[in-house]
């Protein structure tokens, strides 16, 4: 049996960027061989990422790549399975990387980003690498790519979990950045109420009469207190609706905001991380009696 040395681990560890261990398991199987290992070592972490590919990834960063000119500007959300990881540096730069390529490229989806050049290979192959080195689940959500009518403000906030591109047009950087954290802290739905769903707003509506008659108000005034209560969610759920989180006086809204500053805005994208995916809660208890059960049964 060929001498498997620190060197030749070093060796295939460089060129697969795989854990030790795993390196030395490979050469060890390939007597020494580092082809052989090298090939054994990509078909295990391709298996790897396959075992992970069913594992809920609702944890992740949301990564933003801006030209220099503030006109153009993507920003992309990756997810993976665990906090850890979404601050592990190579995941980072994965994120990053992704986003420069939507800007650069344009891709139409998921599946056209994935096929891009990357490195030695591509988007697709990179991440497989990374799943399989790291051993945990991560996949590309979703991106979006602005050509802006005005400039592009960004922020990014809560350890990447939350990110904002706003498009507008006048005023100045300040203004740009505090629009970009306002929304990142308030969340907005719409940037007016044209971008509300009917669907909504007629689900509040109901709701709003159906509390004004519990409340015995006089059928007569109940269409009214029930507009009242929509004009109240619309302006809680848009942008231009919304007061002004630094307001001084506590009651400036945006829009009153935007006249003031002789400005704009054309539209923005908020993205939250694993915002609608249903995390796994694992049950700590059943999780034990099923480790215990399946040991009794070999």
């Amino acid at each position: 049996m060929a001498e498997i040395t620190a060197s030749m681990v070093k060796e295939l560890r460089e060129r697969t960027d795989a854990p030790m261990m795993e390196c030395k398991r490979a050469l060890t199987e390939a007597a020494g061989d580092l082809a052989k290992a090298e090939e054994i070592l990509r078909v295990k972490l391709g298996s790897k990422a396959s075992k992970a590919a069913s594992r809920i990834t609702a944890e992740g960063v949301v990564a933003i790549h801006r030209s220099t000119d503030d006109k153009l500007g993507a920003m992309i959300e990756i997810n993976c399975e665990t906090d850890f990881v979404g601050k592990n540096d190579e995941f980072l730069k994965l994120a990053r990387d992704c986003a420069a390529l939507v800007a650069e490229h344009d891709p139409a989806d998921v599946a056209a980003l994935s096929a891009l050049p990357m490195g030695e290979g591509s988007v697709e192959s990179t991440r497989t690498a990374l799943v399989g080195k790291i051993g945990e689940n991560m996949s590309i959500r979703r991106f979006v790519r602005i050509t802006a009518k005005g400039r592009l403000a960004a922020y990014v906030h809560g350890g990447a979990k939350i990110g904002v591109l706003v498009d507008y047009l006048g005023g100045d950087d300040q203004l740009g950045k505090d629009l970009a954290m306002h929304i990142a802290a308030t969340k907005p739905k719409a940037l007016d109420s044209s971008g509300v769903a009917v669907d909504l707003i007629e689900s509040e509506r109901r709701i709003a009469i159906e509390k004004a008659r519990e409340a015995g108000k006089p059928e007569a005034l109940i269409e009214k207190i029930a507009e009242g209560s929509i004009q109240k969610f619309l302006n809680e759920v848009t942008l231009l609706g919304q007061v002004f989180v630094k307001a001084e006086d506590g009651k400036q809204t945006i829009a009153q905001l935007l006249k003031a500053k002789g400005a704009s805005v054309a539209g923005f994208t908020l993205f939250v991380v694993g915002e609608g995916i249903a995390k796994r809660t694992n049950d700590f208890a059943a999780e034990v009696a099923a480790q215990a059960a399946a040991a009794a049964q070999k």
